[in-house]
């Protein structure tokens, strides 16, 4: 089904139009669009409003990659290294995460315009309206903490966001403005609280991850509010996700491992729907798992992921994980299978595409346990980080303020537990792009190192961790551009 056929996408996403014709165009429907006229219809459509495009690209922007040699590095790979205005449009950059997720917004939009009218089941039609809501909340959200600043109580009615585009296209070059970062997150609120009380997997006819389950929804959640700085809430929604036994969330990277024929069994099963780790599953359009850019050499990959307390094997590096060589020198752990979809059937060309897990278990239960200690609760803190050092380390480990005291050589107890959570989400997520937010969260510093020897700084508050609206959006949209 052709994305075209059903949105106007203005030039707030897709840079300069040229239209020709009567001045009713707009009023004309001069395809074979499919008429949005059953729920059935509506929730097909919702397929595409799962954003196409991978924020993998902020990998080379952050610090668990180095200079490597040997791959392919086109100019958008160095400006994103070098943080430096990415100008191509190309996949895996800034600019084409905008357009790809403001098309997605928009076709959100198209269903939310007319599925309260359509007739048929009610229930059904509750569902498609709620899988609608998610999406359009999840596509601004992404958005927001790309190209915005975080979230401050403080500054967020001033800061810039993001439009927070609610209707569809009816003109053409429709102007927006950028609503504020608080004003983005309360809408983003509005749609994630109504779309969670909607949804409903029961319809989705055993495709149910590809979709926002209720899971992959109290997921986003979590994420969300840990983000806003709302613990007590953040900890309401990822405990109904976690349940009692949050354990099941936590994949067991050791039997996939022991049951894994070879490296490309491993891969599907790590990003398999079938394992409940794996929460809402999103295919996305791009080259980050191929040969190109920049990747962790040995060094930087084993001194992420090797260090802890207990000087313990760490099942993320063991022996039998497989890790692949980019280029001369950079390393990749597997976690994305290498797909490719032909343009045709007898063509040659097409695109690499990859299913990654947009949300998973560990990063609702590192979610809470980073929350527990914002709200001064360590104890539980510690029981969450324990269920994570179970499937990690091997032994019998356990994590303890003595334990962590000496590893980190300060005595406050929360602030080594933060330090090692901030520590765990690194390494289990590492090529996954999370690390990015932790980045802008909580100013950390990134050093880059050049071909030549030299090295680069994004210091802790510089305005580059904001991603440049995109020029088409700023020239012709008129939106105001981040500073610099």
């Amino acid at each position: 089904m052709n994305k075209s056929f059903f949105t106007k996408i203005s030039i707030l996403i897709t840079g300069i139009v040229i239209l020709t014709g009567c001045d009713n165009y707009l009023e004309e429907n001069p395809d074979n669009r499919v008429e949005l006229n059953t729920p059935e219809k509506a929730a097909q459509l919702l397929t595409n409003a799962y954003s196409s495009a991978a924020y993998t690209f902020t990998e080379w922007m952050g610090d668990n990659v180095t200079f490597t040699t040997g791959t392919t590095k086109l100019t958008e790979h160095v400006q994103l290294y070098e943080w430096e205005e990415v100008t191509s449009i190309n996949q895996d950059t800034p600019s084409n995460f905008w357009t790809s997720t403001y098309d997605a917004i928009a076709h959100a939009n198209e269903v939310l315009a007319v599925i309260d009218n359509l007739p048929g089941d009610e229930a059904r039609k509750k569902a498609v309206k709620g899988e609608a809501l998610l999406t359009r909340a999840y596509g601004h959200f992404m958005l927001v903490n790309l190209f915005a600043k975080h979230f401050n109580e403080d500054t967020a009615d001033d800061d810039l966001g993001i439009p927070y585009v609610e209707e569809p296209e009816t003109e053409f070059i429709k102007k927006y403005t950028r609503a504020s970062v608080e004003d983005v997150y309360d809408k983003i609120e509005d749609d994630l609280l109504d779309g969670l009380e909607l949804v409903d997997e029961s319809f989705y006819a055993n495709s149910g991850k590809y979709h926002f389950t209720r899971n992959g929804a109290l997921a986003f959640a979590s994420r969300f509010y840990l983000f806003k700085g709302d613990y007590k809430k953040c900890i309401e929604y990822s405990s109904e996700m976690l349940g009692a036994d949050p354990d099941v969330f936590i994949k067991d990277i050791a039997t996939l491992l022991a049951q894994s024929a070879d490296s490309e069994d491993f891969i599907r099963s790590y990003a398999s729907p079938t394992d409940q780790s794996n929460l809402l599953m999103i295919r996305n359009v791009t080259n980050y798992p191929v040969n190109v850019g920049f990747w962790p050499d040995q060094q930087l990959l084993f001194g992420i992921i090797d260090p802890n307390p207990w000087n313990a094997n760490d099942v993320r590096i063991s022996v039998r994980y497989p890790i692949f060589v980019r280029g001369n020198n950079g390393l990749a752990l597997a976690k994305y299978e290498f797909l490719f979809e032909r343009s045709s059937l007898t063509s040659n060309v097409g695109l690499y595409y990859t299913i990654m897990p947009a949300f998973r278990g560990e990063e609702v239960l590192l979610n809470r346990a980073e929350a527990y200690i914002f709200d001064n609760k360590l104890s539980q803190a510690l029981a969450d980080l324990q269920v994570m050092v179970n499937k990690r380390y091997d032994g019998t480990r356990i994590i303890n303020t003595t334990t962590l005291r000496n590893y980190y050589g300060t005595t406050n107890d929360r602030l080594n537990a933060f330090y090692f959570i901030l520590d765990e989400r690194r390494k289990e997520f590492m090529h996954e792009g999370l690390r990015w937010f932790d980045i802008k969260r909580f100013q950390i510093p990134v050093t880059h190192v050049l071909a030549d020897g030299s090295t680069i700084e994004l210091d802790a508050d510089d305005d580059r961790q904001l991603l440049q609206i995109p020029q088409a959006a700023i020239d012709i949209g008129g939106l105001e551009p981040n500073p610099r």
